[in-house]
């Protein structure tokens, strides 16, 4: 329960945390980092996936998607209607721009109940959009996850079973890893050809220190 004393002290609370924004392109590995920082007991916020829970269980931002894109987001039973929804926004950026001002601020607010309920010194977030979105300014430090195209596409067809052009149309989407590098702290290379443990200790110990 969201007590009197966590709103009283919840900016006091949440300084307490060192937060730590994970972000890459589709196809990049960024959950997999996240994963392995677990292994160092630092929690991971997954915001795509808190997201859609939100999307489903926040009755408000139920309420403010039906109104934004019609009562057909919905299925009858409850769940999102992706393939609606993606047909929506896809090509119309506003629309898709209207929707993300909607969900983001939901997110915002999901994020910081939990951070107030870890123990951690350290916690991370994982999202595709950090930097795009401006998000990045919430946080202390920015981990950014890259690969090379072709382990990205490579990656995206063994999980989703997507064409190439379809993936291709998804990244084009996406700001290009060259363009995130400026706002990020420290930088992963996720091409297989250097260990992410290494890499990943290497930050943890610049982190806890």
């Amino acid at each position: 329960m969201r007590t009197k004393c966590y709103l009283e002290h919840k900016e006091t609370l949440l300084k307490n945390s060192i937060k730590i924004g994970v972000t890459g392109g589709i196809g990049s590995g960024k959950s997999l980092v996240c994963k392995l920082f677990e292994i160092y007991s630092i929690p991971c916020y997954y915001a795509d996936t808190e997201a859609k829970q939100l999307m489903i269980n926040d009755q408000n931002l139920v309420g403010q998607i039906k109104s934004l894109l019609g009562d057909s987001a919905y299925l009858a039973d409850g769940n999102l209607n992706r393939d609606y929804i993606s047909k929506k926004v896809f090509n119309d950026r506003s629309l898709l721009e209207a929707l993300n001002k909607l969900v983001h601020p939901a997110v915002k607010q999901d994020f910081e109940w939990w951070t107030l309920n870890q123990t951690s010194p350290i916690v991370l977030e994982e999202s595709a959009i950090l930097i795009e979105e401006g998000i990045y300014k919430h946080f202390d430090k920015i981990i950014l996850v890259k690969a090379t195209l072709d382990k990205k596409i490579a990656r995206i067809k063994k999980r989703n079973n997507w064409s190439e052009e379809a993936i291709l149309e998804r990244m084009n989407n996406q700001w290009s890893d060259e363009k995130k590098e400026p706002f990020a702290d420290f930088i992963i290379d996720n091409s297989e050809n250097k260990s992410l443990i290494l890499q990943i200790d290497a930050i943890y110990n610049k982190l806890k220190n």
